[in-house]
């Protein structure tokens, strides 16, 4: 998966927006304001830090010698290397439980309206 893949299918998804909060190395996709993949642009091969649910995340990193702990945080968050090890639709896939994560902790009304789009996306 290219870097330019990967940030299409961040921003794929509903509300999406790409930021830089830790500075011009590291682009940060977010959804209402929380961050749900973490894309380090100097990395080789190509790398990306998305949030997990913490058992699921251990046995990815049981099944996939590309995906790690991540040094962000641990129990919630993977580091995996796009070397071509990991299936692309399997990373796909990650993003959008990253996502999925992030949007089922925000707030009521913007959880619902962007649950909305996803259904109508996926319909």
């Amino acid at each position: 998966m290219t870097r330019d893949l990967l940030v299409e299918t961040c921003l794929a998804q509903p509300e999406a927006v790409e930021d830089f909060p830790f500075g011009e190395h590291v682009s940060v996709f977010k959804v209402g304001g929380k961050m749900f993949a973490l894309l380090p642009l100097d990395s080789d091969p190509a790398s990306v830090m998305l949030k997990c649910d913490p058992g699921k995340a251990e046995l990815l990193r049981q099944q996939y010698s590309a995906v790690r702990a991540s040094n962000f945080h641990k129990k919630h968050w993977n580091h995996i290397s796009l070397n071509g090890s990991v299936p692309l639709e399997e990373v796909r896939e990650w993003i959008e439980d990253s996502y999925d994560l992030v949007v089922d902790k925000l707030p009521k009304n913007l959880k619902s309206r962007l649950q909305d789009e996803i259904r109508n996306l996926e319909g």
